[in-house]
Formats: structure tokens, C-alpha cells, sequence
């Protein structure tokens, strides 16, 4: 027997207070009828004996303390799904904004959803290309995997998220059609919005691409339902539709910080920076949604998106988040002052799960004597860079200069990207072998002579030859200037 509620005890912020009320059910859906006969939808947020708290998805503005009729629905939220899912549009509560009309579900699922179970996971393998060559050689995004990016205010983490939306792929023949995006923004401004529209639409991949949008003025209760019904969405087209699917949310910060408005307003007692004691378990609810599952073809991949307040690491989202998923990519904001795009700070920076997914079979054979070398020569360079900034460049040892002469080709060509350019993984470790040529083969001690032989020599060919072209191709054109 379904019942209405009149009237409500109290209202606080987007919160209402029902007394009396029978068997309710927490996260229970309810309808709220206000007196001039509009309908909104609520959930059951805290249950107090017979008193209910219930959070108002549209606010409370124009409800009435007497007249409003409340009406529990028996069920939690729930999430239409269909196959015909895939190029849409929807906000934060999952409700079509596209103009393409409702979803015709084949069926519904509970948006809140559970954490995988660790005996039916499978350990992740394989990669997914993103075409940035500090991602796919460094630091590789892994199927399965959450890897989250750490970015700071003002910082273009937008940006990267739209190119790797827009290049991401596995490379499994005959497995390119099976490889889907959910897209997750939460918090952003309308011009942010319609950025990350018009990228999708223009470069066409819109058609593969769940969209899910909440606003800066949308209420916070659906920025807290975002990335559960995006992973709802994510998790019908892996393990039911058989799809790999790359699970995009920014900004992470933005849910956490609506968490704490909302803890704030149920009167819960705060934690480190306000934040609700119940952060950490909070997030793992969200990120332990990822990973491939036995019995299932498909996987969810995570890329959660956030900036760190004053570019604090310590900070208790990055904190706790670092915790719980498998690495993270870390912006670096000189880097992105000195105009360097995607500004990847590499030594901070790694994926926990790389060595698993790469090498022959998945990339190539050379990827993981390549990518140990390269770490170990970058901090080499941030070495010499000290010792240069208190003795003087001029004063370094010829093995130290050599040193900052490749910091510089690595940062201008390998790290520095166009927001267009789409480097396969082979244009990737290439390029990184030509950059290391650089450095005289005796200091290259993270990779056997089998290697360097197979792999180092012929690109310190190819760079003695580009470099003797460009210098044969400067002298002819002062040549052509002293006859002039």
C-alpha cells in the first residue's frame, strides 16, 4: 500500500523532514507534490526511528511546511538503460538533455551499485592508447585500471581529458567497435559545458561518447549522483554489451566538496577540512566500480579528474584517492607556464599496474627497458638542474651537460604534444629512443647491450642523420645570403 505523507516537520537547505513515517528505506526515491500541483523527486538520505530525512533534487524553493504531499516509491534510484544509450546527453540525475526524448529502457538498475567483488576480479592486462606519449610510454593506462590525473586551478586538464576522450582505443583486431566513453563532468560553468559538447561533436566521436553534465548552479544532490549513474551506464554496456568502456569524471574535487555541503547540512560531525569522516569510503565506492569481471569479455577503466586546492598534494581528495587507485598522473604548472602541452610532471607520475600490460604481446618488446630508462634519465636532468642553479652551468661535468641538452629535447618533443596530434605507441617509443641517442650509450645503465644494440644504435643513426640534414641546411642558406 503506497502512502502520502501531508505536510513535512521541518526544512533545512535542500533537506525536508518527515515525522511518522512507516518502513522507509535508506536512498529510497520519493515524489514531492507542491501545492500548485508540480512534482519533484527526493531521496531518503537519514532515517531517524519513524523520521525521515529526505534531499530535494530541485531545492526546496515553494514548499510548503502544511501542504505538500509526500509519496515514498518503494525503491532506490534507478538508471534506464538500452544499447541506444550510446551518444547521449544527460545531467547529473540521468535525465535526457539532448532533446532526443526519454530512454526506452530494456531495463533499470540501481544507481548506487557495489564495489566489484575482489574474488570475482580479474587482474587487469592490456592497454588502452590515449596517443600522448607521456601516458602510453610512461605511465600506461591499463584496462581495467583507475588511474586518476592530479591538475591544479586554471591548469588545462579540460583539455587533456577531451583529447583523450577523443583519441583513446584498443588496439584488439577486430575489438575497435567494442570500445565506448563515458564522459562525467561535475561542477563546471556553461562555457566549460558546451566546450566539452562541441569538441565531442565536431571531432565526431560523439556517437560512442554517455554524456553526463551537471552544472555549477545545478543542485548538489546531483553532483553527487553523477558518477554513479555514469558508472551505472558504464557497467551495463561492460559486463551485459560486452564493451570496453573508458570512464572519464571531472572534477572530483567538485563531488567532494558537494559532499561536504550536504554532510554539513544533515548536522554530521566534520573532518579533515570539514570534509564528512565517511571521504575515504566514499570514494572507494566510486573508484573500486572499475575493473574486468570473470566470465565477462568487457572492462571499466577510470580516469578521475582533480585539482588540488593551492596545488596541495596533501589535500584530503588527492590524498585519499591516491589510496585507493593504481597511480596517478600529476600536472605540473611550471611546465604549463613555459607553454608545454599536456603539462605531465613525469617523475611523480606512474602506473602501478604498466608493468602487467606491456612488453611483447601488448605494446612492444622494448617498452619497459625503454620506460625505466627514461624515469631514471629525467631525474638525472632534475638533478644537474639543481647542481647547475648553485655552481653554474659552465662549471657542470660533460656527462651533466649532456644530461640538460636531453631534459630540454625530452621536454620540447616528447612531453610537449599538440592538443591534435595522435602518436601511435611505435611513433611514441621511437621518439624516445632518439631522444636518449642523445646521451653516450655507457650511461644508459637501466637496459641490457641486447637491447641497445637492437634499438639505441639505429636511432642514434637516424639523430646524427636528422641533425647532420639540419646542419648541411643551414650552411646552404647562409651560402645563398654571402652570393646575394
Amino acid at each position: 500500500m503506497i502512502l502520502d505523507y501531508v505536510g513535512v516537520k521541518d526544512i533545512n537547505g535542500s533537506l525536508i523532514v518527515l515525522d511518522d513515517v512507516k518502513n522507509p528505506s535508506f536512498e529510497e526515491v520519493v515524489d514531492i507534490r507542491l501545492d500548485d500541483g508540480t512534482t519533484r523527486q527526493g531521496r531518503i538520505v537519514q532515517i531517524d526511528g519513524s523520521r525521515a530525512v529526505i534531499q530535494v533534487f530541485q531545492g526546496t524553493r515553494g514548499i510548503s511546511l502544511t501542504n505538500t504531499r509526500t509519496r515514498l516509491l518503494g525503491h532506490p534510484m534507478e538508471m534506464p538503460l538500452s544499447p541506444e544509450i550510446l551518444g547521449r546527453i544527460f545531467n547529473g540525475a540521468g535525465v535526457p538533455i539532448d532533446g532526443y526524448g526519454n530512454i526506452y529502457p530494456v531495463k533499470r538498475a540501481n544507481v548506487n551499485g557495489t564495489p566489484i567483488n575482489p574474488v570475482s576480479r580479474v587482474y587487469p592486462k592490456n592497454y588502452i592508447n590515449t596517443g600522448i606519449s607521456t601516458i602510453d610510454t610512461l605511465m600506461t593506462l591499463i584496462r581495467g585500471q583507475k588511474l586518476p590525473i592530479f591538475s591544479g586551478s586554471g591548469m588545462k586538464h579540460n583539455e587533456l581529458a577531451v583529447q583523450i576522450a577523443r583519441q583513446a582505443k584498443i588496439t584488439d583486431e577486430g575489438e575497435e567497435n567494442n570500445f565506448a566513453i563515458v564522459f562525467a563532468a561535475m561542477g563546471v560553468k556553461n562555457d566549460v559545458a558546451d566546450y566539452f559538447k562541441r569538441s565531442f561533436e565536431e571531432s565526431g566521436i560523439l556517437q560512442r561518447v554517455v554524456m553526463f553534465i551537471n552544472l555549477a548552479n545545478d543542485p548538489i544532490i546531483e553532483r553527487i549522483l553523477t558518477p554513479r549513474c555514469a558508472l551505472t551506464v558504464a557497467e551495463y554496456l561492460a559486463f551485459e554489451l560486452n564493451m570496453h568502456i573508458l570512464v572519464i569524471m571531472t572534477d572530483m574535487t567538485s563531488y567532494a566538496e558537494a559532499l561536504r555541503e550536504f554532510s554539513s547540512s544533515k548536522g554530521e560531525i566534520p573532518g579533515r577540512k570539514g570534509f564528512p569522516g565517511y571521504l575515504y569510503s566514499d570514494l572507494a565506492s566510486i573508484y573500486e566500480r572499475a575493473g574486468m569481471v570473470h566470465g565477462k569479455k568487457g572492462s571499466v577503466t577510470q580516469i578521475p579528474i582533480l585539482t588540488m586546492p593551492n596545488d596541495d598534494v596533501t589535500h584530503p581528495v588527492p590524498d585519499l584517492t591516491g589510496y585507493i587507485t593504481e597511480g596517478q598522473i600529476v600536472l605540473d604548472r611550471s611546465l604549463d607556464g613555459s607553454g608545454v602541452y599536456p603539462p605531465v610532471s613525469v617523475l611523480p607520475s606512474l602506473s602501478r599496474l604498466m608493468k602487467d600490460g606491456i612488453g611483447e604481446g601488448y605494446t612492444r618488446k622494448d617498452h619497459p627497458a625503454l620506460s625505466n630508462q627514461l624515469f631514471a634519465a629525467y631525474a638525472r636532468v632534475m638533478d644537474a638542474r639543481s647542481l647547475a642553479s648553485v655552481i653554474g652551468e659552465e662549471e657542470l661535468s660533460p656527462d651533466d651537460k649532456k644530461f640538460l641538452e636531453f631534459g630540454k629535447l625530452f621536454e620540447s618533443n616528447f612531453i610537449n604534444q599538440g592538443a591534435n596530434e595522435n602518436r601511435t605507441i611505435e611513433q611514441s617509443l621511437d621518439l624516445g629512443w632518439e631522444l636518449l641517442s642523445v646521451l653516450p650509450r655507457e650511461s644508459l645503465e637501466r637496459v641490457d647491450d641486447k637491447t641497445l644494440d637492437e634499438y639505441y644504435e639505429p636511432a642514434k643513426k637516424r639523430f646524427d642523420s636528422d641533425m647532420k640534414k639540419k646542419g648541411n641546411l643551414s650552411k646552404g642558406e647562409s651560402g645563398e645570403k654571402e652570393v646575394e
